[in-house]
């Protein structure tokens, strides 16, 4: 076999026969893009044929090629049970005795103590759902929108009603972008298929985006946080160099798209009017009619002939596509692959004040969102005890990291440029 492993028989893969013992040696050699192994609670599964038919794409698994995926496992299934049908016709065989659980240079300590964090949210009910919390965020969002189109009826589009029409339909896009998290997520209802389906609803007719289009690129974020070329989220086109590697990198290599030492100042006039608005929307559009995805393409058209119709008669089409805006996470560092334990890896700063934005949804992506400030306290004394750096801001200080980031890659990719 080389690197270590030992075969007792000889196996196919997808066999279902656990054919041998492995060492992370020869785990690692598999990672390629149609030869992929991974481990989850030390047992060795051959994903390379399986992957395409992953329901969370093949992407976000095949991130874990090679690698200890147990911690990723646990933090996305709510039914490992059910899981486990799947895996057992692709297991291939186990780690070797002698070899640690994880992978790389993982702290094994972080991993136990956050697992038993994990285990005792568990035990204490946090993953379970307030069927009224979720009915009474769905029913402000609806208020706010309704209410929104009777004051433009009623008082009319001045100035005035115009901004706080503005606030409030930017303040519903906001929390539906939160509500569809959730559904997502499947943390709310226990059977998943009732997540998917008001899943759709949330994020196609009240923000006319793509379900599908979500998963497959949010799953693939939570999985490899700030990671280039695995976590969608920081790819800038080219548009802006970020953290301390991408900017030297593309200084050395003379990589000059945009004069990105200004990029913390045109980050001003891309960024809000373009990325969200054009970028996203018309990347949503693109992969729906691409994947023939007509389900969440129908969901998608309702929001839009809701808005047009409630809005083109008081402001023309024009002035209706002004009024949509967003805003997003703030990550703290963003490199290569780093292979991190799942505490280490998720830890990163938000947009916006906790009550609005909350810090734990990537460490619990299935934790009903009413529940994070009960599990708070905890991760920050786990963070303590481990010295992992643990922050909260508001959305001002953290706007303001933003611009000094882009500010601080930017000087990085000058020097670089000049001067390697």
């Amino acid at each position: 076999m080389g690197g270590g492993g030992q075969q007792t028989e000889p196996a196919e893969p997808g066999s279902g026969k656990a054919a041998g013992v492995y060492t992370w040696e020869e785990v690692q050699k598999h990672r390629s893009r149609n030869d992929q192994w991974l481990v989850v609670n030390r047992k060795v599964y051959n994903i390379s044929q399986w992957a395409r038919r992953h329901p969370g794409g093949s992407r976000v698994i095949g991130h874990y090629a090679g690698e200890d995926a147990t911690e990723v496992f646990a933090a996305f299934h709510p039914d490992q049970k059910f899981v486990q049908k799947f895996l057992k016709p692709l297991l291939i065989g186990e780690l070797v005795a002698t070899e640690p659980d994880q992978d790389g240079n993982k702290n094994a300590e972080i991993i136990q103590d956050f697992e038993k964090l994990r285990e005792q949210a568990e035990k204490g009910g946090l993953f379970q759902a307030q069927p009224l919390f979720f009915c009474l965020h769905l029913g402000h969002i609806v208020l706010l929108e309704a209410l929104t189109w009777f004051l433009l009826c009623y008082w009319g589009t001045g100035w005035i009603m115009t901004i706080l029409a503005s606030v409030f339909l930017a303040t519903a896009q906001s929390q539906a972008g939160w509500l569809q998290h959730d559904f997502g997520h499947l943390s709310v209802f226990k059977k998943s298929k009732w997540n998917h389906l008001v899943h759709k609803f949330v994020i196609g007719h009240l923000k006319g985006a793509s379900a599908n289009w979500w998963n497959h690129r949010h799953f693939q974020h939570h999985a490899k946080p700030n990671i280039f070329r695995k976590d969608p989220d920081i790819n800038m086109m080219d548009i802006f160099v970020l953290g301390n590697t991408q900017p030297v990198e593309y200084g050395i290599k003379k990589i000059k798209h945009y004069p990105y030492n200004y990029q913390h100042q045109y980050f001003f006039l891309v960024a809000p009017p373009l990325l969200i608005p054009v970028f996203y929307n018309y990347n949503i559009m693109k992969t729906m009619i691409t994947r023939r995805d007509w389900v969440d393409l129908a969901w998608a058209s309702t929001y839009y002939i809701r808005y047009f119709y409630c809005y083109v008669p008081l402001y023309g089409v024009f002035g209706s596509l002004a009024l949509m805006t967003f805003m997003s996470h703030l990550p703290k560092e963003i490199d290569h692959e780093r292979r991190q334990d799942w505490l280490t890896m998720q830890i990163s700063c938000k947009s916006a004040p906790y009550s609005f934005c909350f810090s734990f949804s990537s460490l619990f992506p299935r934790m009903p969102r009413h529940n994070y400030q009960q599990v708070g306290p905890q991760v920050r004394q786990l963070c303590e005890k481990h010295g992992i750096p643990y922050e909260t801001k508001t959305l001002w200080q953290g706007m303001a990291d933003v611009v000094r980031s882009l500010k601080t890659s930017g000087e990085l990719w000058l020097d670089a440029y000049l001067h390697k």
